[in-house]
């Protein structure tokens, strides 16, 4: 029986990467509390196992209280109390700790896997789903969709198959728990680095994606061979590439637009579908002032600023939108206030000549009263 389960726990470290001195302390461990539990006593004991043939021997230290040196405790003399029915607890024992053991690996090399998964995109089936969160079946673990990672909207039905960004993974003693995620920005790229070859073959790069999820998407994307539209890429025949991905997103919608290294050019592509006059920036503070057709203002800003605020978040450049009709009237307001301070500067300045006039004239006057 004991030569039977060193053959069994060498078996385990070749299976599962379990040390055989690891599992065998755990074994003594238990097998001791198992002992005192079993047995009802509250003596100092050794449990010792021959790593060769198994065998297992319970030994009772005798310590002497009055011992003053450590050594002296650990040198103390001991005698041998295995009790002749401990084959019985022993094989009871050794199953739960080898259990426990293949939870721990298991759990471990789960975790390892997982860790180094932080920023894919996998599949999985949606099992359970209430208010709180979402459990999505990813094979080998359970992971969870929480309230604040999925879409405003979407419903996530039982045996549905859904793809998710695998956000964060964190180690608990239950084993990984992995988050997953549908809002990350980083779900829209892996999806078009899976739909369109020239993204994944590095012809084609994404430079900034900007979300609003459950909404719209916008993507910057940056040719590498001249002779490549990135936006037609990405678009796919007839639409057919970005067609896929939205429908993965149930219907959010998604911007395209080239990437420019001119920050100018790149801001007007960014405020697509609408049409841009004027941009004037000011480098040092990041901020740009927009200038559009008046019946384009509604169009640049969206549906509650969405568009405007997806076009800074892609940017990076702090936006304001006028329309020309606005922004005339504003420069026309400026260039009334500067006449008008130009006209009063004017008038202060001819009030102080002629008080110093005054005043020069009163000081003759008083010069000429003096030599008279």
């Amino acid at each position: 029986m004991n030569r039977k389960l060193i053959e069994a726990l060498k078996e385990l470290e070749r299976e599962k990467g379990i040390r055989l001195d690891t599992i065998i302390e755990a074994l003594k461990g238990a097998l001791g509390a198992a002992y005192k539990k079993f047995y009802d006593v509250e003596d100092k004991i050794r449990i010792d196992i021959n790593e060769k043939n198994g065998e297992i021997k319970v030994f009772k230290i005798l310590e002497d209280e009055n011992a003053d040196t450590e050594t002296a405790r650990e040198n103390a003399p001991e005698v041998e109390v295995t009790p002749g029915d401990f084959g019985r607890i022993t094989a009871q024992t050794a199953k739960q700790v080898i259990r426990q053991r293949i939870k721990e690996a298991e759990r471990e090399i789960m975790y390892e896997e997982f860790k180094d998964r932080v920023g894919d995109m996998v599949t999985g089936i949606v099992q359970q789903n209430d208010s709180r969160f979402t459990l999505v079946d990813l094979g080998k673990v359970e992971a969870l969709l929480p309230q604040y990672e999925q879409v405003p909207g979407e419903a996530y039905r039982h045996g549905e198959r859904i793809k998710c960004y695998i956000s964060e993974v964190r180690k608990t003693t239950k084993g990984p728990q992995v988050i997953v995620s549908r809002t990350h920005i980083g779900l829209v790229k892996r999806l078009f680095e899976l739909e369109v070859p020239e993204i994944s073959e590095k012809v084609v790069e994404i430079k900034s994606i900007a979300r609003e999820a459950g909404y719209r998407t916008k993507i910057a994307v940056l040719s590498n061979d001249k002779n490549v539209d990135p936006v037609g890429a990405c678009v796919g025949p007839k639409g057919s590439r970005v067609k896929m991905i939205v429908e993965e997103l149930e219907g959010e919608k998604i911007d395209i637009v080239d990437y420019s290294m001119d920050a100018v050019l790149f801001i007007k592509n960014a405020l697509s579908p609408a049409k841009v006059l004027k941009v004037l920036t000011d480098d040092e503070k990041k901020f740009a002032l927009i200038v559009v057709p008046n019946d384009q203002l509604s169009l640049a800003i969206g549906k509650e600023g969405q568009n405007a605020r997806l076009a800074a978040k892609l940017t990076g450049w702090k936006i304001d939108i006028k329309s020309e009709k606005q922004f005339e009237e504003e420069l026309n307001e400026a260039r009334r206030e500067r006449i008008e301070k130009k006209e009063k500067d004017s008038d202060d300045n001819a009030e102080d000549l002629q008080g110093t006039e005054i005043a020069e004239e009163k000081s003759k006057n008083i010069k000429i009263q003096k030599n008279n």
